[in-house]
């Protein structure tokens, strides 16, 4: 689906020549997180690039990326950064684009939802609340949870809705229960999907995409990674999207904000 989004920009299906496009700026932000009260913390590192006021964004594996990536990002253009061997770069590149030509508002689609100003994890159990709401929770039984994060475990617990954790890390959740690396192996064993816009920078998101479709299986991305490009699926497998682009609730304790595309209107 990347590829099919990427060829659209390239025809003018959502706005100007890529190639008239430069990237203005190129900035990686690093972040280590231990929540009070939490037994286990973790680590991000996201590549940002800039065109205008928009700035798209995709998470990496800490330290992955090569040292020169942003000074070779900065002053390419869209349409050569389309090309580039990363796969972040495209991401962030497609993301900062569509940001550009399509951003969040109710003209395409999306709704605000307000994070005010509080700790960390107080947002972070916010912004989960607000990501958990988008899946039809009475029809639910259990969800593939593609991208584990505790606060949105904690939601779908309080909601009496089993999960199963995934994530190509591993090892396992607050509650000590196994995170399972390989989340294709478990799609038979779910009715519902709530996956990560980390999917889409590492590659495994056709395959989610193409489980909902063939099943009618709800599928809800919660993205930082790819927050202008997601909500173009939706339709297309993708029944509805939190999308956050930078600056992410965890910069800093003021208020933020989400986009919400499909689900139940709140």
């Amino acid at each position: 689906m990347l590829d099919q989004i990427t060829g659209r920009v390239r025809t003018g299906a959502y706005g100007p020549d890529p190639a008239s496009l430069p990237i203005a700026l190129a900035f990686s932000t690093v972040q280590a997180v231990r929540h009070g009260g939490r037994a286990r913390g973790y680590r991000n590192e996201v590549l940002s690039l800039r065109i205008g006021s928009a700035v798209g964004s995709c998470a990496v594996e800490p330290g992955e990326l090569p040292a020169d990536t942003i000074t070779d990002c900065v002053g390419a253009t869209v349409g050569e950064l389309l090309d580039h061997p990363l796969a972040a770069v495209r991401v962030a590149a497609l993301d900062a684009y569509l940001g550009h030509c399509r951003p969040h508002g109710p003209v395409h689609g999306a709704r605000r939802f307000g994070l005010p100003a509080g700790s960390s994890l107080a947002k972070s159990r916010l912004r989960a609340s607000a990501v958990v709401g988008l899946l039809p929770l009475a029809a639910v039984r259990r969800v593939l949870v593609v991208g584990v994060v505790n606060s949105l475990l904690e939601q779908l617990r309080s909601h009496g809705v089993e999960y199963l954790a995934c994530d190509l890390k591993g090892g396992t959740t607050e509650w000590d229960e196994p995170v399972h690396t390989d989340a294709l192996a478990h799609l038979d064993d779910c009715d519902a999907i709530l996956a990560s816009g980390m999917t889409l920078g590492n590659g495994s998101l056709d395959p989610l995409l193409a489980h909902a479709r063939a099943t009618g299986k709800p599928l809800v991305l919660f993205a930082q990674t790819g927050s202008a490009v997601l909500p173009r699926l939706l339709g297309h497998g993708v029944t509805a999207v939190s999308a956050e682009p930078y600056p992410f609730f965890w910069l800093d304790g003021g208020p933020s904000v989400l986009h919400l595309y499909g689900g139940a209107a709140r």
